[in-house]
């Protein structure tokens, strides 16, 4: 709150819009942007290949949330780059195809790194705890690993303070455990290659338009997206199914118009046959 108050005294506005709301959440979640802090040639491209990767998986994917923004500046929490993915509607369960979109899409910036610059980099050490942590989560406690099936291997402690998950399993199993989430990372790595490395080109012109821009909307990671696949705008396919049904509508009224056109035609012919036969 005191984040959109400081946005409409700096702005003289008594009102409050979209756009303070969506600056108050990125605040909250990243920081403020800095601006100063200056990032060299190459680092921009590595980070910004790095976001790509992440939104680009997550159009490819089925199951995943829609990219609202994809930016390279820096923010006061120490991130260089970041995807703001929002839900299309409140949701409060997760399905076992969404945790593993999850996966893949966490492990799409690190992919598109070894993709592009044949090395990784640091940079993606949040995406790989976020992703170590949702395979762990659904091996212990989601009943979502083929090994363990609906086994319950973990437990929570302190539930209102840390939140702790602890094994409730011996060590031989808990060596079995990480070897199951080592393998469900691998795949899901695997996976975010695969994918990104078919639309390789689709990447390098989305990464070249953010490094231009630094910041670019959902709408506009997703127009560059459609042109290169080939899939017409939302609007425009609406459109067209539209004067298609117009065109449909049409063929059959003019179809209608003939078929009832017949038997008035036919009619005075049977009539002056009739009279024919009569005169006979």
């Amino acid at each position: 709150m005191s984040v959109i108050m400081y946005r409409l005294k700096k702005n003289g506005r008594a009102a409050v819009n979209q756009k303070d709301l969506f600056e108050a959440v990125e605040v909250v979640l990243v920081g403020k942007e800095k601006k100063d802090r200056i990032l060299s040639k190459e680092e921009r491209r590595i980070v910004s290949y790095h976001e790509v990767g992440h939104a680009l998986l997550s159009a490819l994917q089925k199951d995943t949330e829609p990219v609202q923004k994809i930016t390279i500046v820096p923010r006061t929490m120490g991130a260089l780059g970041y995807v703001m993915q929002v839900p299309e509607e409140e949701k409060y369960l997760n399905t076992e195809k969404e945790l593993k979109a999850m996966l893949t899409g966490c492990l799409g910036g690190r992919a598109a790194e070894e993709l592009v610059f044949e090395t990784v980099t640091t940079g993606a050490a949040n995406d790989i705890e976020k992703a170590t942590r949702i395979a762990r989560a659904m091996v212990t406690q989601y009943g979502m690993s083929e090994r363990f099936g609906l086994m319950g291997l973990a437990t929570q402690e302190d539930q209102y303070l840390s939140g702790r998950m602890v094994l409730n399993c011996g060590e031989a199993t808990a060596a079995e455990i990480d070897q199951e989430v080592m393998k469900m990372l691998k795949d899901a790595y695997e996976e975010a290659k695969r994918l990104l490395s078919e639309n390789r080109e689709i990447m390098d012109k989305i990464a070249e338009f953010l490094i231009e821009k630094e910041t670019i909307t959902g709408k506009e990671f997703m127009k560059i997206f459609r042109e290169c696949k080939g899939i017409p705008e939302p609007d425009e396919e609406k459109e067209g199914a539209e004067a298609e049904k117009a065109e449909t509508e049409k063929a059959g009224s003019e179809t209608t118009n003939m078929e009832t056109s017949k038997p008035e035609s036919a009619e005075p012919a049977k009539s002056a046959e009739t009279e024919e036969k009569k005169a006979l």
